[in-house]
């Protein structure tokens, strides 16, 4: 329980509701910023003002999955504006107030470390991305059937990465009869592969390897499903990315080329935010107890 906790939660999408409603049951005190059109769906929340007094009871801001812009700007699909996340307002929270985020970026670390608040990414916890990594699968699997005219039983599928998500998403293909190669890096990671009866890929140097697939799947943050590797894909060939924007794929020449590529972030909050949400709410309201524990223990 959280009775006579101070949780202000910002911007976001459903992913939020789900959380909003576990705080309410926790008997914690919500404050809400970004849920204009909502409001009056949640009678015992309190709206957020940051020139007040109220950010000085604050014992945690729980910010969207996709955290501030590079300018401190928050965004959500319930308001029209978006809120500004600055160090005029969060230097007057308490020293323990806890800032949760979905992802990072360098803005909200300068911020944080500047501030001297703790600052904890979600995502970049082991626990968060497993059980996140579930509905994302899901949501991958609609997506491809939804932009496909061919089964996935039978085809040739490679994915990019053998993280969190691409384990699932490995393992899941594999069971519904895709022929499967998996992208790594490391020896290591090749021998788990080839472990779960897949083909491994020395991602290395892709240059020398056959990426010839009906569905290719990125997980990796960073530029590697390139003009090289869309050369090789057939026309009715379907690039389906799942890294933060701006993915992992040079859309502009797999448009030229005529292949579609979906850039798919955050698909948890688009397929399944309910859960999505219960995931968030459950590990953050599990750290939020620890705390006060601790600071029970310390008084």
């Amino acid at each position: 329980m959280l009775t006579g906790y101070h949780v202000a939660v910002i911007g976001g999408d459903a992913r939020q509701i789900e959380i909003i409603r576990r705080l309410n049951e926790w008997n914690a005190i919500v404050y809400l910023a970004g849920f204009d059109q909502l409001n009056e769906s949640f009678t015992e929340a309190i709206d957020l003002d940051v020139d007040s007094k109220q950010v000085e009871k604050l014992d945690a801001i729980i910010l969207p999955v996709a955290g501030t812009d590079d300018q401190g700007r928050i965004d959500g699909i319930f308001t029209n504006r978006l809120i500004q996340l600055d160090e005029s307002w969060l230097k007057n929270t308490p020293e323990h107030c806890t800032v949760f985020t979905g992802i990072t970026n360098p803005y909200l670390n300068k911020l944080t470390d500047k501030v001297n608040r703790t600052l904890i990414p979600l995502m970049d916890r082991d626990d968060v991305a497993i059980y996140n990594s579930i509905p994302t699968v899901e949501g991958t699997l609609l997506l491809i059937i939804q932009h496909t005219d061919f089964t996935i039983h039978g085809s040739q599928v490679i994915i990019l990465g053998l993280g969190r998500v691409g384990m699932g998403l490995a393992r899941t293909f594999h069971q519904l009869g895709a022929e499967v190669s998996v992208g790594v890096r490391s020896t290591k990671s090749a021998a788990r592969v080839y472990e779960m009866g897949l083909t491994p890929i020395n991602m290395n140097d892709l240059k020398t390897e056959n990426m010839e697939c009906d569905i290719l799947i990125n997980t990796v943050p960073h530029l590697v499903v390139d003009s090289l590797i869309i050369k090789q894909l057939p026309s009715h060939a379907l690039i389906v990315d799942l890294a933060s924007k701006p993915g992992g794929t040079d859309f502009k020449f797999a448009e030229k080329r005529g292949i579609k590529a979906i850039l798919a972030p955050g698909l948890p909050g688009i397929v399944a935010p309910k859960t999505a949400g219960r995931i968030i709410a459950d590990v953050v309201s599990h750290l939020l107890v620890s705390q006060v524990r601790k600071e029970t223990e310390d008084e």
